[in-house]
């Protein structure tokens, strides 16, 4: 009986949500994922005044005004620098923390935020807006980073209970920044004609807090011990970031995860693309990346401040209901930690993806009617604010959380290479197609993002499976039989399944 109140204790200790993994939860996502967020809408707002300022440097520089078509180029180029950056800072996402460390890689980055930072607070002092194009390049980058990193840093802290939740905190600090940014680009804030240039160098602080502060916490034990081969780091991180000290369950598990991996090293996009037994996960990487940038969800937004004017909302009043949109969506991002681990990424996924199908459809239809039916606007702002509540729920955090846990160690750095690549990509092609889309077909081209939405659904429905509670080891196994292949450990070669009982009875030992 006093064996069985032992183990009971164990297994409740499991999944703590120590002040240690909180605080690095929250430094992490705050210094870094804040950032994506903020610099994607930061420029939004005080865009006329950021064009005045172009066109005002031009004139004083060659006595005359800037074409109308040149000033359009260099604003294309001031906003597309940003997800270009994005792709760009994706592909040092596998070298990076395989050499520096998933924490050394987040504290290198702020070297992309800090500096950009200053560059686009004194561009209006030093009268020069191509330093904006190439500040906008270099912020880029460390959101690449960043949005690649830090869902694999809190992946690999975070017991398996609660992978899920903590790996959603870094897209809730995304929609915190869209929403600061956009509170503070209401024109009597900062979106005015002086108050721009702080407003872009204020993305600089949270990189400044995150150099101070992270240092202070531990490294991911995983690549301590599996790449690094130091236990004794790796034991001493688990312990903090536990609570406890007894914690040789969960390096036992780490050493089972090495064991069956050793053969692999560490593995090269090439090698990624190659492997068989990685196929389906690469495969449902790519989906949902494409999927989540390419389902609408910056048309929706590149469409909302037309779709309130129609309603009726006064034109000084539409950032005001800008802000309102972008805290609905901090909301259900809320919503969407608490409840992960009780439904499953999968089932969000699929709701999410379905809303935003429905929420696409019926957008195209009340956009046609919008003229003639009166109060046809007013079903076109539900429609973004549904299109909104889908995608914080699924879309766009869950790929990120799945993508950690699809992978081992040795995969991971390049499966997030691949998945970052992607998502910047397609990010970077909505931008540059969807203004020819909307004058080609004009609210008939949301019918394309409704059925790439369903399509992605489809795929998820058919091919993803649940990944919730269950340990990186065990993904693999899911997956290995669609792969058509049987995962192997080092030692004895022998099958999962028989190696976890092994295990299992060798945690029982430990404990009593």
């Amino acid at each position: 009986m006093a064996e069985k109140e032992d183990w009971d204790k164990l297994v409740e200790r499991k999944g703590r949500l120590t002040v240690v993994l909180a605080l690095a939860t929250l430094i992490s996502a705050f210094g870094s994922s804040f950032q994506y967020g903020y610099n994607v809408a930061v420029i939004n707002s005080p865009s006329p005044f950021m064009q005045q300022f172009y066109n005002t440097t031009y004139l004083e520089r060659y006595g005359t005004p800037m074409e109308t078509n040149f000033l359009t180029l260099l604003w294309s180029l001031s906003v597309s620098m940003y997800p270009l950056g994005g792709f760009f800072g994706s592909l040092m996402v596998a070298p990076l923390v395989n050499k520096l460390g998933r924490k050394g890689t987040l504290l290198f980055n702020n070297i992309f935020s800090i500096v950009p930072a200053v560059m686009m607070g004194v561009s209006e002092i030093a009268k020069s807006y191509e330093i904006i194009i190439v500040a906008r390049f270099i912020v880029g980058i460390c959101a690449g980073l960043s949005s690649n990193v830090v869902p694999m840093y809190l992946g690999e802290l975070a017991p398996k209970n609660l992978r899920g939740a903590l790996g959603i905190v870094p897209q809730l600090f995304i929609t915190i920044g869209i929403l600061c940014a956009q509170v503070l680009g209401i024109r009597n804030i900062l979106g005015n004609s002086t108050g721009w240039p702080l407003m872009l160098g204020l993305t600089g602080i949270p990189a400044v807090i995150e150099l101070v502060l992270l240092p202070f916490f531990p490294e991911s034990p995983r690549y301590m011990l599996i790449q690094k081969g130091d236990e004794k780091t790796a034991k001493k991180a688990l312990q903090r970031l536990r609570g406890w000290d007894d914690v040789d369950s969960e390096l036992s598990e780490m050493r089972l995860e090495d064991q069956s991996e050793k053969a692999e090293g560490h593995l090269s996009v090439l090698s990624l693309l190659s492997l068989r037994s990685l196929r389906w996960q690469l495969f449902s990487i790519i989906i949902m990346n494409m999927g989540q940038q390419l389902s609408g969800v910056n048309a929706i937004y590149y469409y909302a401040d037309s779709i309130y004017a129609s309603a009726g909302v006064k034109q000084n009043d539409i950032q005001f209901v800008t802000v309102g949109t972008g805290a609905v969506n901090v909301f259900m991002t809320i919503a969407a930690v608490f409840i992960v681990e009780a439904s499953g990424r999968k089932l969000l996924l699929l709701i999410g993806f379905g809303i935003c199908c429905v929420a696409c459809v019926l957008l195209t239809i009340a956009l046609n009617f919008q003229e003639s039916v009166t109060w046809m606007p007013y079903v076109s702002i539900a429609c973004v604010i549904t299109y909104v509540i889908g995608h914080a729920i699924g879309p766009s955090p869950i790929p990120y959380v799945v993508t950690t846990e699809m992978f081992r160690q040795s995969a991971r750095p390049a499966a997030f290479m691949v998945a970052g690549s992607v998502h910047w990509l397609s990010n970077f092609t909505v931008g540059l197609v969807f203004p020819f889309l909307e004058s080609g077909l004009g609210p008939f081209s949301f019918i394309i993002f409704s059925v790439i939405c369903l399509a992605t659904l489809i795929y998820i429905f058919l091919v993803v499976p649940e990944t919730k509670s269950k340990t990186f080891l065990e993904i693999c196994q899911m997956f290995a039989k669609r792969n058509k292949v049987e995962i192997k450990l080092g030692d004895g070669d022998l099958p999962l399944k028989e190696s976890k009982e092994k295990l299992e009875d060798a945690v029982k030992i430990t404990a009593f």
